[in-house]
């Protein structure tokens, strides 16, 4: 190409921009595109500005911020470019705008994925080349060029062109599954007008959903028949049967305590070989116990439907505690008592007061008679368990002890009482000393 042909082609160009900046149709197609951007913006401004419902609703929102404006521009755009095409019969500007629009929802998208993942590599170097040669037309050609490049494997034949779809858009599938997932998992957990067993049984079918929806796009990406699954499906069950017999057991006995409600977290259990914890996570396959001394338990979901085992707090979070001492026999044991019920309802965490019922109250009674001393107990009802935060029982073992020591009441030490005996004549013999 020489100077005069080049000269040309750039003659021609400022030309035709002359003639568009001149159009009357140009200025109508630049103003429905700007109303339409300002009306998509103006709406993702009240979507923000939405009281939101929960937590969780506006961590999805903060999450969406950046991708609002494009994602409601875009649909916009299009109608516009629609309505210049049928009105105006042209739409070269309200198209280009859609394009750009398109690449500004793309590139907010790319925004939302970690910065430096691997995930945000693909996007950038394949996405963006993509998208380039399809607005440019060339895509198609490409695409028939790729799957000319074949290669046989077996009975399959593989070509270039099905290797990077299956990886471009199977990596764009699985990241937006995940992406779902941690957003939906923290909108239904926030939901507080629901009570923990259910929003966890509703987390849980929404994974699973989930899970199996990703799962039926990416086969549908890679091509594969889902009618050939039914084999499949019947090896699985084979293989489930045999081999996978302990995994399938844990996974519908997720499902159970899930549906019957005998777990939640949150809830104390104790099981049957003294294991015992706090419920911290529901899985498919376990469930987490966090012990009083910071080590987490993982307990096979079929240890809870075929082992008996504690829920201590399932049906009512308020539990029974006692505590044992002991005070000299000469002590007035009613005024003790009277004493000791006091001391111990001025405790925060136990559960006393004229308003609670008289079966709730702290009492204290009289155990059994020892051989130093009268063996005593009192009894008193606490919201939670008696160990880790709640350390109930050694505060009040030393309130007792305080109390007894302001009222000079004795604590008992074992007594033995040691008598010496004469020694014993030997029969028949000299009496001693001769």
């Amino acid at each position: 190409m020489n100077f005069s042909s080049l000269k040309q082609l750039l003659d021609e160009g400022l030309r035709l921009a002359w003639q568009a900046a001149v159009a009357p149709d140009t200025y109508w197609q630049l103003g429905a595109v700007t109303l339409a951007v300002l009306l998509g913006w103006f709406l993702s401004a009240r979507i923000a500005d939405l009281p939101s419902p929960g937590s969780g609703f506006e961590r999805m929102l903060d999450r969406l911020e950046g991708v609002l404006r494009p994602a409601i521009s875009l649909p916009l755009l299009l109608i516009v470019t629609a309505l210049c095409k049928h009105v105006l019969g042209v739409d070269w500007l309200a198209r280009t705008a859609t394009i750009l629009t398109l690449l500004w929802l793309f590139e907010s998208i790319i925004g939302r994925v970690k910065s430096g993942s691997l995930m945000a590599w693909i996007l950038r170097i394949v996405g963006f080349p993509l998208l380039a040669l399809h607005f440019l037309g060339v895509l198609s050609p490409v695409i028939k060029v790729l799957d000319a490049m074949s290669f046989e494997v077996g009975n399959l034949t593989l070509s270039v062109s099905g290797l990077l779809r299956v990886l471009v858009f199977g990596s764009l599938l699985f990241w937006l599954g995940w992406v779902s997932n941690s957003a939906g998992l923290n909108v239904i957990r926030s939901q507080q007008a629901l009570d923990v067993r259910t929003r966890e049984v509703v987390a849980k079918l929404f994974q699973i959903g989930l899970t199996v929806l990703v799962l039926l796009l990416f086969l549908q990406v890679m091509g594969i028949n889902l009618t050939a699954l039914a084999v499949f499906g019947g090896a699985l069950g084979v293989g489930l049967g045999f081999g996978l017999q302990s995994i399938a057991s844990n996974f519908i006995s997720g499902i159970i305590i899930l549906f019957d409600r005998s777990l939640s977290v949150g809830d104390y259990v104790e099981l049957e070989d003294g294991q015992a914890g706090y419920v911290r996570e529901l899985t498919m396959r376990y469930t987490t116990l966090e012990q009083f001394d910071g080590k987490t338990v993982l307990v096979p979901n079929e240890s809870f439907i075929t082992k008996p085992f504690t829920n201590w707090t399932h049906q009512n979070r308020k539990q029974r505690y006692r505590v044992d001492f002991s005070v000299a026999y000469h002590t007035d044991i009613r005024q003790l008592c009277q004493l000791i019920r006091e001391a111990v309802a001025g405790h925060p965490q136990v559960i006393g007061g004229p308003e609670v019922p008289f079966e709730e109250r702290p009492d204290c009674e009289i155990d059994s008679f020892g051989d130093s001393g009268v063996n005593m107990f009192v009894e008193f009802w606490m919201e939670g368990i008696d160990d880790g935060k709640n350390r109930v029982g050694g505060d009040l073992l030393l309130v007792i002890f305080e109390v007894l020591r302001e009222h000079g009441i004795q604590i008992p030490f074992p007594q033995r009482e040691v008598r010496l005996l004469p020694e014993a004549k030997p029969a028949g013999g000299p009496p001693p000393g001769r």
